[in-house]
């Protein structure tokens, strides 16, 4: 009789729905198409899909989420996302930020990516506020989990599960003396970086979710 209510305890609980919070992760890309994403096409062809994986090259653009209804914006979210760097690569994950015709975003910040590139500011960096300098925690031709988290004025940034950034903006926080005015947290998208004709970077798995 025990052995016959345990069965049907582990029944009852495979055949529950998910939690609230794992429902509420959103999925970013359909591993088929660039549905829900416009890229600004300063280089024009610089994000492909292929076998379900987005490869990211060529030169300089930007790859703006913009979710079906094309008003993606966020304030509270995590975000994650595998990600594999090739030799040289150099690209980024931008939060808080919005569509721009060209140049590097102006709003928002920059989570850097980059293993092998001459940049000495590495994957899992809060780009030029909170750098990882010298050693990256990713290697080329192997993917790694890629985490952000942004919760009122505090930003963490784990690779492979290890924090690698851990920044609060402090009250005073002053960005134009960086000469980057936008650089604040506020609200706005999430925006992929091409970086320049020989980077060639990857990504799959992208997912967001908002917190209160």
């Amino acid at each position: 009789m025990k052995k016959l209510l345990s069965l049907s305890l582990l029944g009852a609980l495979a055949a529950l729905p998910a939690t609230a919070a794992e429902k509420e992760w959103t999925s970013m890309f359909n591993g088929k198409d660039l549905a829900g994403w416009k890229s600004n096409e300063e280089t024009p062809n610089s994000f492909y899909v292929m076998n379900g994986v987005l490869k990211v090259a060529t030169g300089r653009a930007h790859l703006f989420y913009v979710g079906a209804d094309g008003q993606a914006n966020f304030k509270n979210f995590e975000f994650k996302a595998k990600v594999l760097t090739t030799p040289g690569s150099n690209s980024g994950i931008y939060f808080h930020t919005k569509f721009e015709e060209k140049g590097w975003p102006a709003q928002g910040f920059e989570c850097q990516v980059n293993t092998t590139h001459t940049d000495v500011k590495k994957t899992g960096g809060l780009y030029a506020v909170l750098d990882v300098l010298n050693n990256a925690p990713s290697k080329d031709f192997e993917w790694c989990d890629y985490y952000i988290k942004v919760e009122g004025q505090h930003v963490v940034i784990q690779i492979n599960g290890k924090t690698t950034a851990d920044w609060t903006q402090p009250a005073d926080w002053d960005p134009a003396s960086k000469k980057m005015p936008g650089r604040k947290l506020g609200e706005g998208t999430i925006a992929l970086q091409g970086h320049d004709p020989k980077s060639t970077t990857y990504y799959k798995d992208l997912f967001i979710r908002a917190l209160p």
